[in-house]
């Protein structure tokens, strides 16, 4: 019995010995071993797996974008198959990529990306930032037709929702170009009536050159067709001359963004008494008010300048409307109107009107000792309202020192520029040079008395 247990404990320490020696040798070999490469699905993997989209794969690589589309940052790609890059090469007179610029064909591929995930179900019928700059951390932007799939009105989506670990990828059948404003106006059906007058009026050109950086404000479908009705017309029915400065009254010779937009007078491209023509803007409510259309949506962002969309046709403004645009000269405008001047004062002219504020009324009221325009009689109101109306247009660069005549003949006006427009010694011009079609507003902070 002794022999036996002896030869059970050797046979334990036998196989204790040799498992400690397998388990080394597992050890030693994993030593030597690397961890196996994770896979990856990003959106330049699914690209470069895919023949169809060598083309795009080829330009990734030239722009050296390859490295931020295969990063964990999500993104939406609008990728042109080999087809969509043939034609465009077709349209450039480009024989192949080497052909176009890195700086260029950075822009027009980021031109078709968007940030974030998003799936076909996500997106809806509008505008989207691209990640392609214009200037200022102000991106192209992309019109996406939900109803046809359709970017732009020009590329159509034929296959979505290609999901990838970095995000989606939609096929199209259309390299897109960063458009241009007329460019966004064909592309959106909700603008159909602004890109048909546009074009009637041979406006096209200039709204389409990259050498320009304009701020559009455009109308509606809706508003076109508020503005036929008012009027009695369609637009068959207005000449290329009426359009004209109809249309160019929507435009501002700079790049204006919404951020940028403050309460104030702008400069529009169309002209009145060889002058650019004034229009208001008012940020002071939540909405931007530009004269009495309100601006529904901004910063749609183009290649020569910015689109902001309004829900009414601006009119050119005679000097009347330009004080009946402003709610600052409210008062002013119920006492021309309870003088019965608005007729004439909306007449050819030329008139020059010092037009005084709200604030300079209720002063003339505190000291007249009367709460309101109700209290004054037209025949006191007319001669007061017309000692502030010079004929001609007479801009501040026009004054000098001197007696100017008013339409009230017993009254001339005694200007002083030696420091700032002052007006009888104690009035002074506080915002000049409001151009109207019929003449220019000066605004004025008090009441000019006979």
């Amino acid at each position: 019995m002794k022999v036996l247990k002896i030869n059970w404990y050797f046979l334990v320490v036998i196989i204790l010995t040799l498992n400690l020696g397998l388990t080394s040798c597992d050890d030693d070999d994993d030593t030597g071993k690397e961890d196996p490469k994770e896979e990856t699905n990003t959106i330049v993997d699914i690209a470069s797996s895919d023949a169809t989209f060598s083309i795009l794969v080829e330009a990734l690589t030239k722009a050296d974008l390859v490295s931020a589309l295969s990063g964990s940052t999500e993104y939406t790609v609008f990728a042109p198959t080999n087809t969509a890059f043939e034609a465009l090469l077709s349209e450039l007179g480009a024989s192949s990529l080497d052909d176009i610029s890195k700086d260029e064909l950075t822009k027009i591929l980021l031109y078709h990306v968007v940030a974030g995930a998003n799936s076909s179900t996500v997106l809806s019928t509008g505008y989207y930032p691209s990640i392609s700059e214009k200037e200022g951390g102000y991106y192209y932007s992309i019109y996406f037709n939900k109803e046809d799939l359709m970017l732009n009105g020009a590329a159509s989506i034929t296959q979505a929702d290609v999901m990838a670990d970095n995000g989606y990828i939609h096929i199209i059948d259309a390299v897109m170009l960063p458009p241009s404003i007329t460019d966004h106006a064909i592309a959106n059906p909700a603008l159909s009536s602004l890109t048909a007058a546009v074009v009637k009026a041979e406006l096209a050109t200039t709204l389409d050159d990259d050498e320009n950086n304009f701020t559009v404000f455009a109308p509606t479908d809706d508003a076109f067709e508020m503005l036929f009705e008012d009027l009695d017309v369609t637009l068959d029915d207005l000449s290329k001359e009426a359009l004209t400065p109809i249309l160019l009254y929507h435009v501002v010779n700079a790049f204006v963004p919404a951020a940028q937009v403050t309460s104030g007078y702008v400069s529009a491209l169309a002209m009145g008494q060889d002058n650019y023509l004034s229009a208001n803007i008012d940020v002071s409510n939540s909405t931007v008010m530009l004269n009495k259309a309100t601006v529904v949506l901004t910063d749609v962002v183009a290649t020569n300048g910015i689109v902001h969309v309004i829900d009414q046709v601006l009119m050119p403004n005679t000097v009347v409307d330009l004080a009946m645009n402003n709610t600052a000269f409210s008062i002013l405008v119920e006492a021309v109107v309870k003088a019965e001047l608005a007729e004439t004062l909306s007449g050819e002219g030329p008139f020059t009107v010092f037009a005084p504020t709200n604030a300079a009324f209720e002063a003339l009221f505190a000291t007249l000792n009367v709460n309101g325009i109700e209290d004054l009689s037209k025949e006191t109101l007319t001669p007061i309202l017309l000692a502030h109306v010079v004929s001609g247009n007479v801009r501040s660069s026009d004054l000098s020192n001197g007696s100017v005549p008013t339409l009230n003949t017993e009254k001339d006006l005694t200007i002083d520029i030696s420091s700032k427009v002052m007006i009888d010694g104690d009035i002074s011009v506080i915002i000049a040079d409001v151009q109207g079609t019929n003449g220019v507003v000066h605004a004025i902070d008090k009441v000019i008395v006979p």
